[in-house]
């Protein structure tokens, strides 16, 4: 006699983790312990640090800014992804280069440009007014930039800036009156897993890559051409830089050295392999061979 049934299993919050590009909306900002629970379905513990978003480094304030991203796209069953984390780190410091030599500026629609002196900045820039750019902004602003695209950014009129002051003490109700506002729009992001240690065991974490976004009809462009091919890259690189498409210039982001450190693929989202990551706590580990470039 056969038996299918019992009692529903419950997630607790736990989701599998996923890699690749998809298309987001922006659900919360900076959410309170409330929001975890109407908003994202999620009961924090009593100990929980999540909704500690301002603390401190060699005496300068720092701020992490958490954007709660929901995939518009429903799995085959019709439903809802799991909704995803991306942070940003800002810091109460003027942003300068390693050896001090050059200095960020961020004008009044998000753009950032560096030059040893405000003499030097481009014509380009200096159209709108400007200041100095505080660590952690340009990235920010990318990605307020990419989710308020229905702003139009070429008309003199139009202004995205944030009162510095009043958001590096947490205040971030200037971001949050843009969920569902009539400026925001879609984005294209890309998931990816992050492997950290924590003592001394290495673990595995699900991240949004925060240094670069794409526009949502770019997608498309990842389904005709395998960006995770490193010839496909590499021809790619010897490109003219004004020659490059937006999504272009975003693979070569990613895929750079200064690009994401974390695993990833160039393609739309999907579940994790394991045995894709060479890092991953999962993955069985090659051995070293004499001679070889991990000898």
């Amino acid at each position: 006699m056969s038996a299918i049934g019992g009692k529903k299993r419950e997630n607790n919050g736990e989701f599998g983790k996923k890699v690749g590009l998809f298309t987001a909306t922006v659900l919360c900002v900076n959410p309170t312990e409330k929001e975890y629970k109407d908003i994202l379905g999620m009961e924090l513990k009593e100990d929980s640090k999540a909704t500690e978003y301002v603390s401190e480094r060699d005496g300068n304030t720092l701020l992490r800014v958490d954007f709660w991203l929901e995939n518009t796209k429903k799995n085959a069953e019709g439903e809802k992804d799991r909704p995803y984390k991306m942070s940003f780190f800002l810091e109460d410091k003027v942003r300068e280069n390693k050896d001090g030599t050059k200095t960020q500026y961020i004008n009044s629609i998000g753009n950032c440009a560096w030059a040893d002196t405000p003499e030097h900045l481009p014509d380009w820039f200096c159209k709108r007014e400007y200041r100095e750019a505080y660590s952690g902004e340009e990235d920010l602003y990318e990605f307020m930039r990419a989710w308020l695209n229905k702003l139009d950014y070429r008309d003199a009129e139009t202004a995205l800036e944030l009162d510095w002051k009043k958001l590096m003490k947490g205040n971030v109700k200037d971001i949050k009156d843009q969920v569902n506002g009539e400026w925001a729009g879609e984005v294209g992001c890309l998931a990816t897993v992050i492997v950290k240690e924590v003592e001394g065991e290495p673990k595995e974490y699900q991240g949004v890559y925060n240094r670069g976004f794409i526009s949502t009809y770019s997608l498309k462009h990842f389904r005709l051409v395998d960006y995770d091919n490193p010839e496909v890259v590499t021809a790619l690189g010897t490109k003219e830089n004004k020659d490059l498409k937006p999504y272009e210039r975003f693979v070569l982001k990613v895929t750079g050295e200064y690009g994401c450190k974390d695993f990833f693929k160039l393609k739309d989202i999907k579940d994790y392999d394991p045995n894709e990551n060479p890092v991953s706590t999962n993955a069985p580990t090659a051995p070293l061979t004499e001679g070889g470039s991990d000898y």
